[in-house]
């Protein structure tokens, strides 16, 4: 028994935590820095005022995580975000085809406590700060489930808390709004009239009971649905994050005003619901019900914190290339009206880059607090750029960026005290930066990975097989020409090869073929023309050569563009491989694609055509044969310093007939080997939307699942059953002498050979 006598005033149990990192703010920002930097070294303190892990992408909010994918909606490919995201959604494709919240949450709590160096403080809220000069001493925390106060110290802090309420008490400036057109030359500034703030969005789930189920709106509902200008727009169909639009507070204090917005969301939804349910125009949802109901709105937008660079317009339209990129993004500069569901105007105003863009490592900390690391919405860009910076796969991986950061400054300093943020800046240290996240499969553009450590760049290597692309074979569905499509084929510098396509006419008619590519190498926007050839075609089945003249002069990427033709039917393939696929130059209005991009005044993007590949199960090759085959999956490409297609597929790849696919490195002596990490293809194209979107596959069918590591002996030294991850580590429990390292890839499946991005070894 517990019996406390009358006293004049009590204070909270107060637990006082020491760490090398405080990350504050459990979404996936703060999730993939507190764990890459976990991984790499330091203890980490993760601080979340939430009950579960994910923020908006969590079962509280249930926003889907998109980056520079887009849906697949636009010109980025091979684009899905690397690292430690790329881990969880591949994880959530293979645990949870559904698209379950629920499941997501479990996914992110699970990676997060199997940490061994990350302290987790759950339901626990900051609302104080403690400085020593230009530096955060120490941060005060609160947890209501238990009662308990919270001293947090570090050396270093990162906020990740989506508002910024580390950096706001610490100082640190910051900006809200949006700026001006002349104050960086951004075009696309938005005038007062359309505002100056993205609104928060508020979900409903649905479900059939499959009988009858009566609804009676609470008191609050909105009660004249007219009041909503777009809806007609509202279904029965549709829930969850496809109503996204469902948007207010852009007038409003983002910050201080959320729980008004929050008030006004709730009467939109509930006023929706009503509409759906007993208007009459929807006798489908009689037997339907509300599932869930958000009860905090999922943010887009508030403050904006200044770093040594602030990240504008021109840097994504342009894709300006910084000696310190250290993320990429790739989503639309996507603008909302401030207005929200009460706008007469399109609920977004996108517009695409034609490839992905560099992300300073300047932006991600305070410019005028010295230990001070920002990750998620609040890093430093202007309103136009943070409409493309901000999204979740492109926050999650500068949060990554984030925390390799932290632990360089802890481990590499010439103190005890370690260094601090703008330290890294400094050329060689920034370069140590980059090769660390290249290491754990961070894609950074125009940069490659060079690691003298590696022990393949003295081995000898020698494969089993390598595939010579002589044909994608003529065995797959025949589809009609109602939509441009285009086969996309690396090519090395010089002659363009020889073509034959296989079609059916209808009639005779003329079939017009196109040989693109693009005007930057690693850019996969077909907006360079280099010939068009006319092709007489008679009524029925025919082999069509594409007798092509043309030369490259750099390694890269062409479209070879059938132009849509009503009377044609186009041969596809069945045979799927890394790096190689089909385009089709169809719309996609849910990211603002309508085939072709077209601002109608100068607003400083750019016009061009979208050429985006389909979803699986479609989405097959064009039959082609191809002469003389392309000879660009080496076994080197395992070692270049890539992990993912770019300008060239950066693969080895196995020959589709070969029964027994092997790798082997050679060494002059023996070597002793700690540890190999292999880079497998799960499809970087693909999205991976964790919500809402079902997928009909639960893993890549271009990754490897099986494989077995043997010695010079031909003796197993591990093996791996149902691999399904992008990056595989092995650490051996004992060193490994050997003189050969031989790694024997099972296919998957019979229609796509295997392939391996990287391996390394150590």
């Amino acid at each position: 028994m517990v019996k406390a006598e009358a006293t004049p005033k009590r204070t909270p149990k107060t637990n006082s935590l020491s760490s090398d990192l405080v990350v504050v703010g459990g979404g996936l920002s703060g999730v993939c820095c507190a764990i890459t930097a976990a991984r790499a070294g330091i203890r980490v303190t993760l601080v979340q005022d939430r009950p579960v892990l994910g923020g908006n992408s969590s079962s509280e909010v249930r926003l889907w995580v998109l980056g520079a994918t887009s849906h697949m909606g636009n010109n980025n490919r091979w684009a899905r975000e690397g690292g430690v995201i790329d881990e969880l959604l591949v994880e959530n494709w293979y645990r949870n085809p559904e698209g379950n919240p629920l499941i997501f949450d479990t996914i992110l709590l699970e990676k997060v406590v199997s940490e061994p160096n990350i302290t987790l403080l759950l339901n626990t809220a900051v609302f104080d700060v403690s400085m020593n000069g230009d530096r955060i001493a120490s941060i005060r925390a609160f947890c209501s489930q238990n009662s308990t106060m919270y001293d947090l110290d570090a050396p270093l802090f990162c906020d990740a808390s989506g508002d910024g309420i580390v950096g706001f008490q610490a100082g640190a400036a910051f900006r809200m709004g949006a700026e001006s057109a002349e104050e960086f030359g951004e075009k696309f500034a938005p005038s007062a009239e359309y505002g100056e703030l993205l609104g928060h969005s508020l979900y409903f789930y649905t479900k059939d009971t499959g009988r009858p189920v009566r609804f009676v709106p609470p008191a609050y509902a909105l009660d004249d649905i007219t009041k909503i200008p777009r809806y007609q727009k509202f279904n029965a169909q549709e829930h969850g994050c496809q109503l996204w639009w469902i948007e207010y507070g852009g007038r409003l204090d983002t910050v201080h005003e959320t729980e008004t917005i929050k008030w006004e969301l709730w009467k939109v939804v509930y006023g929706v619901w009503n509409h759906i349910k007993n208007s009459g125009l929807f006798p489908e949802a009689e037997t339907m019900t509300l599932e869930w109901v958000g009860t905090i709105p999922g943010k887009r937008e508030s403050r904006r914190f200044e770093g040594d660079y602030m990240l504008i317009q021109q840097d994504v339209v342009e894709q300006r290339e910084h000696n310190d990129t250290v993320a990429f993004g790739g989503w639309s500069i996507d603008l909302h009206p401030a207005d929200g569901v009460f706008s007469e105007k399109p609920g977004c105003n996108q517009w695409h880059s034609k490839g992905i863009y560099g992300i300073p490592y300047r932006c991600y900390y305070s410019r005028n607090v010295a230990n001070l690391f920002l990750a998620g919405r609040i890093i430093s860009a202007s309103h136009v750029a943070f409409g493309s910076a901000r999204v979740m796969g492109t926050s999650a991986h500068g949060g990554q960026a984030v925390g390799m950061a932290a632990a360089l400054c802890r481990n590499a300093g010439p103190t005890q005290n370690g260094l601090l943020p703008r330290d890294l800046t400094e050329p060689n240290r920034m370069a140590s930066l980059q090769q660390s996240l290249l290491k754990i499969g961070q894609h950074l553009p125009g940069v490659t990975l060079h690691d003298p450590a590696d022990l393949t760049h003295t081995a000898t290597l020698s494969v089993s097989s390598e595939l010579v692309l002589s044909e994608l074979p003529a065995n797959g569905p025949l589809a009609p020409l109602t939509d441009s499509a285009a086969q996309m084929l690396p090519l090395p510098a010089g002659r363009v090869p020889e073509l034959t396509a296989f079609v059916v006419a209808t009639q005779d008619t003329t079939l017009t073929v196109e040989l693109r590519r693009s005007r930057k190498r690693d850019n996969h926007t077909p907006d360079v023309t280099l010939q068009v050839l006319t092709i007489p075609v008679q009524k029925g089945k025919q082999a069509v050569s594409l007798p092509f003249d043309a030369n490259l002069d750099q390694a890269q990427y062409v479209f070879i563009c059938f132009l849509k033709n009503e009377h044609i039917q186009l041969r596809y393939s069945l045979t799927r491989l890394t790096g190689v696929l089909s385009v089709f130059n169809k719309t996609n209005p849910a990211v603002s694609n309508y085939g072709k991009q077209e601002p109608t005044e100068d607003i400083g993007v750019e016009t061009f055509e979208f050429w985006c590949p389909e979803r699986r199960p479609k989405g097959n090759n064009i039959a082609l044969q191809i002469e003389p085959g392309i000879r660009l999956f080496t076994p080197e490409n395992v070692r270049n310093g890539m992990q993912r297609p770019t300008n060239q597929p950066n693969a080895w790849v196995a020959d589709l007939t070969d029964p027994n696919p092997t790798l082997t490195l050679s060494w002059p002596s023996p070597q002793r080997i700690s540890r190999v990490d292999l880079s497998f293809d799960t499809d970087f194209d693909h999205p991976l939307e964790n919500v809402i979107m079902r997928n009909p596959e639960t893993e890549s069918p271009f990754c490897v699942r099986d494989y077995v590591l043997c010695n010079d002996r031909q003796e197993r030294i591990y093996q791996c059953t149902d691999n399904h991850q992008s990056r595989n580590t092995i650490i051996f429990d004992e060193p490994v002498d050997t003189q050969t390292l031989t790694i024997h890839l099972k296919a998957a499946l019979p229609t796509v050979p295997v392939s391996l991005l990287e391996i390394r070894c150590y």
